[in-house]
């Protein structure tokens, strides 16, 4: 060996080193690029719930604080720190868009999303809304965009409320945003279930 301390990585590591580097607003992760230390046992629920070595984490703003430095690399999620970069296991998107706001109307509608951990995205070219549907039971998943490869599932109740403002266009039945139309569904599917 070489003298040099070899350190396992933790959460209470992870989080001691951020809280050194944290300035205002989120941290510069698409510049860091650290070697990779190995995977944590931490998972982000499809529910949004955080998990430390299968418990929950309680404290919000440690979860704001690790959902700051929340990278996504291929298809793997990373939590990174100029110094490090674990693996995690996110078993949906690792983010939750638990409510939004909407002005405007027809074409010039904005719907401004927020997540459960205070990020908020303006749906429109730079944070698109996309919806999967299962191919067997057809429900659908709806995800917006909320920054650099980090998407959020949009919760049943604000889904539910965003099809009460859809419309029809070009033969989808979607929302408009920022100028933009996000097609949900096919209108004769709409109008065939």
């Amino acid at each position: 060996m070489s003298g040099q301390k070899v350190v396992t990585p933790s959460a209470e590591g992870i989080a001691d080193a951020i809280r050194a580097t944290k300035s205002r607003g989120l941290p510069p992760v698409h510049l860091w690029n650290p070697p990779f230390c190995g995977d944590l046992d931490m998972r982000i629920a499809r529910d949004g719930t955080w998990f430390y070595l299968g418990t929950p984490i309680g404290r919000p703003a440690l979860v704001r604080l690790f959902s700051s430095i929340l990278k996504k690399e291929g298809h793997k999620y990373v939590l990174v720190t100029p110094v490090e970069k674990v693996g995690i296991t996110v078993d949906d998107a690792p983010f939750v868009a638990v409510d939004y706001e909407v002005t405007g109307d027809g074409p010039d509608q904005t719907l401004t999303f927020t997540t459960h951990v205070g990020d908020t995205a303006v749906a429109g070219p730079d944070h698109p809304i996309r919806v999967e549907r299962d191919p067997e039971t057809g429900e659908p998943s709806p995800y917006v965009l909320i920054r650099a490869n980090l998407e959020a599932l949009i919760d049943r109740k604000s889904f539910y409320r965003l099809v009460d403002i859809g419309t029809h266009n070009d033969g989808w039945f979607g929302l408009w945003s920022s100028g933009q139309f996000f097609p949900i569904i096919p209108s004769d599917d709409l109008t065939s279930t």
